[in-house]
């Protein structure tokens, strides 16, 4: 048995692309678009890491998607979470569990798919502004 991928249906591809690829900085591997189904697959991975991969599926008649956070979420190790989660924020991505512990921190995408970042290796000391940064919302 071989991990393949996680898919996650998406309702504005643009949005969550730009989401998954320019703030957390995954790579698309490969798109397919599949025109009498109505929709697309884009198949996404971490920089050097293209056997763990996130299917987003984006189909083309619009509907309204619930329970993101039944889903569970993604998880990815970063080299340094406070400057991922700086670039997070000022790519205009709120950060709802901050990094107060130089462990982990939790995102959602467009469709609030919830993200956890964990540092790779130790935790880092903590730093501010995200030792004093409470919670908000669900994550």
């Amino acid at each position: 048995m071989k991990y393949l991928h996680t898919m996650v249906r998406v309702t504005d591809l643009e949005a969550s692309l730009a989401f998954y690829c320019r703030h957390l900085g995954l790579e698309e591997i490969r798109r397919i678009d599949v025109e009498a189904g109505r929709f697309t697959l884009v198949f996404l991975a971490a920089p050097g890491d293209s056997e763990a991969q996130v299917e987003l599926t984006y189909n083309w008649d619009p509907e309204k998607l619930t329970g993101g956070r039944n889903f569970g979420h993604l998880a990815y190790q970063v080299e340094d979470i406070y400057a991922t989660c700086q670039r997070l924020v000022e790519g205009g991505v709120q950060i709802l569990r901050p990094p107060r512990d130089g462990r982990m921190a939790f995102v959602r995408s467009p469709d609030q798919i919830s993200v956890e970042l964990l540092q790779k290796g130790e935790a880092l000391p903590p730093a501010e502004p995200w030792a004093s940064m409470p919670n908000v919302g669900e994550w």
